[in-house]
């Protein structure tokens, strides 16, 4: 029976040009996949983008005298370009730039918030001490204080799979200098993945055609589950959508949050250009339709993990139940 088949397509940083990594990693395995299934009689839906947001870019803003915007939007055209070079079948390639995204993050923020699964605390928040910047977790390394690895990031270990946080980490480093990072007490929302941990554990126990490796992290993931944070102390990323919030210049969402977010948002994107603002709904919430993700390793956390859970969250769907999102 053919079926309605979502592609969704990892999205490359827009802080520099793509390499043959890149390529081979997500890009043609993706575009073969798409080509197969159109071919087979399925309705194929492609999307992809730049991930426009966060500390990647503008630390490469600075390198080369620009804005973030300025810098993101450089590296978007050249990307896409190059990506259209190549022939992949992309039904939209677009940016985390758009106001359609921003919408779509700031609705699924909003539609989390109510249903009482994004909570807000303190925590240590890292900060480069030469600029005064927050680093991401993923801009911090150190010692697994679990296993020891030495290259373990600030979000998590890639050698036992535990998740941390950048203050766990010992004798932690910066990325792009190699300092000790300054810590300051600082105020965000998290994600309460404890509150879905439930469901989650439910739905990755019905994935049978995952890769043995990607349900092994995963599994070992869902034992340790905390709550994550899912904004940052940063002036260029999508607003934060409360009130005493949204207005300041210092805090965005979280890169991370608002990327995953791109399939949906692109989805939804391409519906409105395509001329039915509805059709997106036939690859997201059709019971029958088929959803792919190709992204790199170092990414199953989100995917296989935090976008599951966000997407439990607005539909109401954990402990605390709640409104499920229209």
């Amino acid at each position: 029976m053919c079926a309605n088949v979502l592609a969704a397509v990892a999205w490359p940083y827009a802080n520099g040009p793509r390499h043959i990594g890149h390529v081979s990693g997500f890009g043609v395995p993706s575009d073969v996949f798409a080509r197969f299934m159109r071919m087979s009689g399925h309705r194929v839906l492609m999307v992809s983008g730049s991930d426009c947001h966060g500390t990647a870019i503008s630390v490469k803003a600075d390198q080369m005298g620009l804005t973030a915007q300025q810098c993101a939007e450089k590296f978007h055209h050249i990307i896409a370009e190059d990506l259209q070079g190549l022939g992949l079948s992309y039904d939209l390639y677009t940016s985390t730039m758009t106001l359609n995204h921003a919408h779509v993050t700031q609705e699924i923020f909003t539609t989390l918030y109510k249903n009482g699964y994004l909570v807000k605390k303190s925590e240590m928040g890292a900060f480069e001490p030469s600029t005064g910047r927050t680093l991401p977790d993923r801009y911090i390394e150190g010692t697994c204080p679990i296993c020891g690895y030495d290259d373990a990031r600030g979000d998590q270990c890639d050698n036992c799979g535990r998740q941390l946080d950048p203050a766990d980490l010992v004798e932690p480093r910066s990325k792009t200098t190699g300092a000790a990072p300054e810590f300051r007490e600082t105020e965000h929302f998290f994600l309460d993945l404890p509150a879905l941990a439930e469901e989650l554990t439910r739905w990755i126990n019905t994935r049978t055609d995952w890769r043995p490796n990607v349900l092994k992290f995963s599994h070992n993931l869902l034992e340790e589950l905390r709550p994550r944070a899912i904004t940052r102390d940063l002036d260029w990323g999508v607003r934060v959508p409360v009130e005493g919030w949204q207005d300041n210049p210092m805090k965005s969402i979280y890169v991370w949050f608002d990327a995953v977010i791109g399939y949906l948002s692109a989805s939804i994107e391409w519906a409105r250009l395509s001329g039915d603002p509805q059709a997106w709904k036939d690859f997201w919430q059709d019971s029958e339709a088929l959803s792919y993700y190709f992204m790199g390793k170092d990414n199953i956390v989100f995917h296989s993990v935090i976008w599951p859970g966000i997407l439990l969250g607005i539909n109401g769907e954990g402990d605390r139940g709640g409104a499920p999102s229209p």
